[in-house]
This record gives structure tokens, C-alpha cells and sequence, in this order.
């Protein structure tokens, strides 16, 4: 089971592509919602207020991926998808590319366009600092206060990530446990004696 992914950990720097007088500015974003996506969007359409076309894709997920491509008026499949195609060709997700293109006068025909999109999309992607991560399943340990020598044994034991902590007389631990070992971690506090263990929901 796969249980790493890729993404970018801030926004690239901004690309430019040329081709007959047509400039394309790639740009690359990470991001976690469509609401992400749309503030970005307004911000380039705001920014590059005078370009022609705003064209882009993203894909969002760790495993069950979402995602869209837009033309934005270019022919059918010339922009978004070649965008898009990079997004594939590098496995990245929780990712936006925009190309934005000033148009220089020249038609430059579904080839010229599908290569000008991709490239500038490369280009940023190329310009990303692009990291690997792991998938988490999130867990909540939950005991009374004697039984915390018990639950901190396992978790030094088993080098596990604390996200948060809640320390009273009834205490909850919150744990952050790589995919492929949820299962044994999860075993591991249900078999000891007085310690409660929760998956919670992404």
C-alpha cells in the first residue's frame, strides 16, 4: 500500500516562456481546497490584468485524487491538460499551476499551444522545491492519569509523532501514525489494560 505523497512546500517562483511574441507565465501554488485555488486565481487575474488567457489545473488528495483542468478559452485540451499532464508526470498533488499568456500577435496552432502550456507548467514545477511526505492516520489515546507511564512507554517505544496533548486527571494524546503501521500502533494500545484508543476521521 502506498502511503507517501508528493507535493510543494510554498509557491514557486515565476516562470516565463516565450514563444513568437506569446509570453507564458507558469506559477505554481500548493494548496488544500478550491477556495485556495480561487483566491490564487483572482490574485494572477488581478495581477496579470491585461493578459489574455488565465489557464490552469490542480489536484487535490492523498489517495482518492480530485482534479480540473481549464482552458479558459484557449482550444479544447490545448492548456489545461497539458498543464495537468504535468501535475501526472511529476506525481505531485495538493497542487495548482496557472499559466498565464500575453498574446503576441502570432497564432500559434493546438501544437504550439499544447507544447507552451506544458512547458511553462514544467518550468514551475522544475522551479518547486517538491518534497515527499507521508500519509498519517490520526489517533486519540485517551486514560486516566495513572496509567501515563504505560501510554508514554509506548510512545517512546515506538518513536510516535504527538500532535497535541491534553494532560488532566482523564487525559487524551493525540498521534499522528504512519499508514502502514496504524494498525500495529492502534493493537498495541487497545491490548494495554485501561487505555482507550480512537481513530479519528480525516
Amino acid at each position: 500500500m502506498k502511503d507517501t505523497y508528493k507535493s510543494i512546500t510554498k509557491a514557486s517562483p515565476e516562470v516565463l516562456f516565450k514563444d513568437r511574441n506569446s509570453k507564458f507565465f507558469g506559477y505554481a501554488f500548493p494548496v488544500k481546497t478550491e477556495e485556495e485555488v480561487n483566491l490564487h486565481l483572482e490574485d494572477l487575474k488581478a495581477r496579470h490584468h491585461k493578459a489574455r488567457h488565465w489557464c490552469y489545473a490542480w489536484q487535490l488528495g492523498k489517495q482518492d485524487f480530485r482534479y480540473r483542468a481549464n482552458d479558459d478559452g484557449e482550444p479544447s485540451n490545448s492548456a489545461g491538460m497539458p498543464i495537468y499532464g504535468q501535475i501526472q508526470s511529476f506525481e505531485v498533488t495538493n497542487i495548482l499551476i496557472v499559466v498565464v499568456r500575453y498574446f503576441g500577435g502570432v497564432k500559434l496552432g493546438v501544437g504550439g499551444l499544447i507544447n507552451a502550456y506544458k512547458t511553462a507548467a514544467q518550468m514551475a514545477l522544475e522551479a518547486s522545491d517538491i518534497l515527499e511526505r507521508t500519509i498519517d492516520e490520526v489517533f486519540v489515546v485517551k486514560f486516566d492519569y495513572p496509567e501515563m507511564n504505560k501510554v508514554m512507554q509506548v510512545i517512546k517505544q515506538n518513536n510516535l509523532n504527538v500532535i497535541d496533548q491534553k494532560l488532566e486527571l482523564d487525559c487524551r494524546i493525540f498521534i499522528a501514525v504512519r499508514k502502514k503501521d496504524a494498525d500495529e500502533i492502534y493493537s498495541k494500545f487497545d491490548n494495554t489494560y485501561k487505555v482507550e484508543i480512537l481513530k479519528l476521521k480525516d
